[in-house]
């Protein structure tokens, strides 16, 4: 018996592959629920079975409530832990590596597969707000389970939706009263934002005799974050309130079409700059024109006026019968004249083709695609952002000449910018990282995608050959081209994007 219970649980289901979900936040953050199932076994024999939900905070660390494994608390030699992911074919034997009675947690460690891990909620949540709960109820095993093995299959967690009802005090814990509905079965599961984030770990609900309302209870975030500090182990949380994707593409249009009027305004201003400089070029070389211009005059007057005094100097030498004397100084006389009317006519006019070539042009700001910008500090841009699992945390790039980013990493031209989609081995997570030298802007664009997602994505990348940085202008191209193949695979949008304003360190 004991090979038939190893085998239910370790052995690949005939249920195969689960069907891929949509790529919202919600089916995003359920590949990282899984069922819990307790199976206690006494002389080869199964003496107990049951089962619960639980999701992970590491890739192989699973939260669940202490009353679902307490079957294995107590008799760690006689129950086995199975965990059930929400993909693939596989189930896996874990293995209960910390335990909390009083605020009815758990935490189990398991290998073989690496699960999503989620993300913990630190922000104020109001009454009436949204939320939803994942898991697996077990009135709906009851009504669609065939037989024993239907419950190490795995299988999309069950969704339900709800409102949150403020908090309370349960035994002596912090718990978030809800409407979302759950069932006996749900124990473990997540309490959720509509981005995903785990607001709590449900727990228990209230009867519903005589036609009451059903309510839910869910061990507070606080109680949870204190229960993973005190068992060592890191999780990650966020306090960025959600907004959908489609409302914060409408905040980063209308914040585009700000930047873009701010930006027609600097351009206004430095066209309005440049044309004071202009003029004042100009006029300057106006009035350089126009002493020059006077000073010929003034030579012209004081030649014409030498040239008749030289002339009436020889009248008066002829008359004292100086004749030779009067034709040298009559002939002076003209000379003098005519280098007067000579710098008259030479006199300078007023050409703006005579201006330096510098005073008659704005030198551009914007940089050159392929131009090496060196060491920029990247802050989040919060109103262009949609955060949902990631912190904000300043970024550090170093930006080389033709899409060399950080010295070892070859963007692809995309448009007047340069991007790099990538597909990590495994996480199941696709980026599409975007840098606009013009504008300084960094963007990182997050797809949460299943097991069947990432596999497709992966395969397509296997065609990009272009690792490290490259000057060869084909590896580039072809770059961009093996990109796009990735990108066309992509959902509509993204699960989260992070925009950065990238200035000098």
């Amino acid at each position: 018996m004991r090979a038939v219970v190893r085998f239910l649980l370790l052995v690949a289901m005939m249920a195969g592959l689960s069907p891929a979900a949509h790529a919202d936040d919600i089916s995003a953050a359920a590949r990282g629920v899984v069922r819990i199932v307790t199976i206690a076994v006494i002389d080869d024999e199964v003496v107990g079975f049951g089962h619960g939900s639980g999701f992970a905070v590491a890739p192989n660390r699973i939260i669940t409530n202490a009353h679902v494994v307490e079957a294995a608390a107590r008799y760690p030699g006689n129950v086995i832990i199975g965990i059930v992911p929400s993909e693939g074919d596989k189930s896996y034997q874990g293995k209960l590596i910390a335990y909390d009675q009083s605020r009815d947690l758990a935490m189990i460690a398991f290998e073989g597969v690496r699960l999503p891990p989620l993300t913990l909620y630190t922000g104020p949540v109001a009454d009436g707000d949204e939320v939803v709960s994942l898991g697996y109820p077990g009135n709906v095993d009851l009504a669609t389970a065939r037989s024993a093995t239907d419950y190490i299959t795995p299988l999309t967690p069950v969704r339900s939706q709800g409102n949150y009802s403020g908090r309370r005090v349960l035994t002596g814990t912090q718990v978030l009263l809800h409407t979302a509905s759950i069932a006996r079965g749900n124990s473990g599961g997540p309490l959720l934002d509509p981005c995903g984030r785990v607001l709590g770990v449900n727990s228990a609900l209230t009867r519903a005799d005589e036609g009451d309302a059903s309510f839910g209870f869910a061990i507070a975030d606080s109680e949870l974050a204190s229960f993973l500090r005190e068992a060592g182990q890191a999780y990650r949380a966020v306090g960025v309130g959600c907004t959908s994707m489609r409302d914060q593409a409408e905040y980063a249009r209308l914040a585009e079409e700000r930047d873009a009027a701010a930006q027609a305004a600097a351009d206004r201003a430095r066209d309005a700059q440049a044309a004071e400089k202009r003029d004042a070029a100009l006029e300057r070389a106006r009035a350089a024109l126009e002493a020059r211009r006077e000073n010929y005059m003034a030579i012209a007057a004081l030649l014409l006026v030498l040239g008749a005094l030289s002339i009436g100097a020889g009248g008066l030498i002829e008359s004292r019968g100086q004749r030779r004397e009067a034709i040298w100084a009559a002939a002076a006389g003209g000379v003098l004249i005519a280098g007067a009317v000579a710098a008259f006519l030479m006199r300078p006019g007023f050409d703006p083709s005579e201006l330096p070539p510098e005073a008659m042009t704005v030198p551009d700001a914007t940089p050159a695609v392929d131009a090496p910008l060196g060491e920029l500090t990247c802050r989040i841009l919060p109103e262009l952002s949609r955060i949902t699992v990631s912190t904000s945390d300043e970024l550090q790039l170093r930006i080389g000449d033709g899409g060399c980013i950080n010295g070892n990493l070859q963007y692809g031209r995309e448009g007047d910018g340069w991007d790099r989609v990538l597909v990590p081995e495994d996480d199941q997570t696709v980026s599409v990282l975007e840098f606009d030298p013009a504008r300084r802007r960094y963007t990182n664009s997050r797809y949460f995608l299943s097991a069947a997602q990432m596999d497709k994505a992966r395969k397509l990348r296997a065609a990009i050959k272009v690792k490290q940085c490259t000057r060869d202008p084909a590896e580039r191209k072809a770059l961009a081209e093996q990109q796009q193949a990735i990108r066309e695979a992509l959902p509509e949008l993204p699960n989260e994007r992070l925009v950065y304003r990238c200035g000098a360190k």
